[in-house]
């Protein structure tokens, strides 16, 4: 997916954030976000797109903290949470994706930061969307690419979710698999993780249409719940779901 299309969709999917929030009681539990209100999750996901529209902006060089940066905290709103989705767009589209900047991921380009909050906001609209009782339905492809950045990033997630430490192995693989084509294979090593370019024999596969299984390595619906299919060691799948998080 080129630079410009992470953008459009990025634009669109703050858009029916803000649509659906607007319509929502700020007090409203989030089943997939525990102890958390429809508030809070816009507080958080209005910060989140300030915090990175100031980053690309400036074209950090490192992580910069919010307090030198007097970002803007509310009254949190949906009209607050427009103005930050516009001006994030913005500056991204005003600026080079092959710029060199700071990122937490893999990708330390400016067309890490379309691509990464692109995906936050879709999984968050999902919260959102489940808060209030709404059934989510994903384009095809930003589902795919959401899953293909989850897997990139993953090993990059270590200061936030310390549980990825628990991803190791004695070289068992375990392939994921969309029902309508993408898949990825990663094995468990003593020391860590590696996704492998070359399809191999696989001792556990989880597979299923693409929003299923973007929901479970998002651990936004459980295993059992869903309707993605496990084969061979169960075990291995569950390992990695129950130690894998970005947000």
């Amino acid at each position: 997916m080129q630079y410009l299309t992470h953008c459009d969709h990025l634009g669109r999917e703050g858009a029916r954030f803000v649509q659906l929030a607007a319509t929502a009681s700020p007090d409203t539990p989030v089943p997939t976000c525990p102890e958390w209100s429809v508030s809070d999750l816009l507080a958080h996901l209005g910060f989140v797109h300030r915090r990175a529209q100031y980053w690309v902006k400036v074209r950090a060089t490192e992580r910069l903290s919010p307090k030198i940066m007097n970002l803007s905290r509310g009254p949190v709103s949906a009209e607050w949470m427009a103005e930050g989705i516009e001006e994030l767009v913005a500056t991204l589209r005003a600026s080079d994706p092959d710029d060199v900047m700071w990122a937490w991921g893999e990708d330390q380009h400016v067309r890490y930061w379309a691509r990464r909050l692109l995906h936050e906001t879709l999984v968050h609209r999902i919260d959102l969307e489940g808060a209030l009782g709404v059934v989510s339905v994903v384009d095809q492809e930003v589902g795919a690419d959401a899953i293909d950045e989850f897997f990139a990033n993953v090993e990059y997630a270590r200061d936030f979710s310390p549980n990825v430490k628990n991803l190791v192995g004695s070289a068992e693989v375990i392939t994921f698999s969309c029902e309508e084509g993408p898949s990825w294979t990663v094995r468990l090593d003593p020391t860590g993780f590696e996704f492998l370019d070359q399809p191999v024999v696989a001792d556990a596969r989880l597979s299923g249409a693409t929003t299923e299984l973007l929901l479970v390595i998002y651990r936004r619906r459980s295993l059992a719940e869903s309707s993605c299919v496990s084969e061979g060691r169960r075990d291995l799948v569950e390992r990695w779901l129950a130690n894998s998080a970005l947000l």
